[in-house]
């Protein structure tokens, strides 16, 4: 087997939390009645709508034709600090860290990244501000930043502060395929990290081509996947127990 040989897309983590919450959910449901029975159809919905983008998300990777190691949900903690990972991806040039989102509507992105949802509700046109996905997904590489180099020795710690903005990337993937995106005003380094599902593949395509990254190899790819698998720890937050 050659240095750089084709392993194509390989998930060594496809399962997700959110599944199993889902099942815990609907077994409370049965049980429920009036404002609780609501509430926690209310928050099976909402937890479908993230199972259903992450599995389209899902479907563009295993399809992608690309040569990587990915992670599906996985969460990493570091001192007080913790991170859900929707997706880790580790490629030939770069790992990037994926936040999916499954929004209802439609998104704007502003001049000074503020992002806008736009949707119906009972006829009447919705317009509001919601949290800034990208600034959730820097602070999910921070805690990933944190937790690799705890890993390494004084002088590895060194090159890697050095060169961790120019190999770690970070994506916003709206994984609606109803979803418009509206990014005209935005700035280009915003603009680079928001994507829309289907158009997913092509910008890792466009990132590792363009990139002056040396290549990996598939043994380095793995190795350093299963770094962060093995640094993944169990969601210690059981929100059943609310409803419990």
């Amino acid at each position: 087997m050659g240095l750089f040989s084709s392993c194509g897309p390989v998930f060594l983590k496809e399962t997700s939390d959110a599944s199993a919450f889902i099942e815990k959910m609907q077994e409370l449901s049965e049980q429920a009645t009036g404002e609780c029975k609501k509430e926690i159809d209310k928050q099976i919905k909402i937890a479908g709508y993230g199972v259903a983008g992450e599995e389209n998300i899902a479907f563009e990777l295993k399809n992608s034709g690309m040569d990587m190691f990915i992670l599906h949900d996985i969460y990493l903690e570091h001192e007080e600090l913790s991170a859900q990972i929707d997706y880790l991806i580790v490629a030939k040039k770069h790992i990037y860290i994926i936040e999916c989102k499954n929004l209802i509507g439609n998104i704007e992105i502003d001049n000074k990244g503020a992002f806008i949802r736009t949707y119906e509700l009972y006829g009447r046109k919705v317009k509001e501000g919601i949290y800034s996905p990208i600034t959730q997904n820097e602070r999910h590489l921070n805690v990933l930043k944190a937790v690799r180099k705890e890993a390494k020795n004084a002088v590895q710690k060194f090159f890697f502060e050095r060169n961790f903005e120019n190999s770690y990337k970070s994506i916003v993937c709206l994984a609606n395929s109803r979803t418009i995106l509206n990014d005209k005003y935005a700035k280009k380094e915003v603009k680079n990290k928001v994507v829309r599902a289907d158009q997913l593949i092509a910008l890792l395509k466009k990132m590792e081509k363009e990139s002056k990254n040396e290549k990996i190899s598939e043994k380095e790819m793995r190795n350093l996947a299963e770094f962060f698998l093995k640094a993944s720890k169990p969601n210690k937050s059981d929100y059943v127990v609310k409803y419990e």
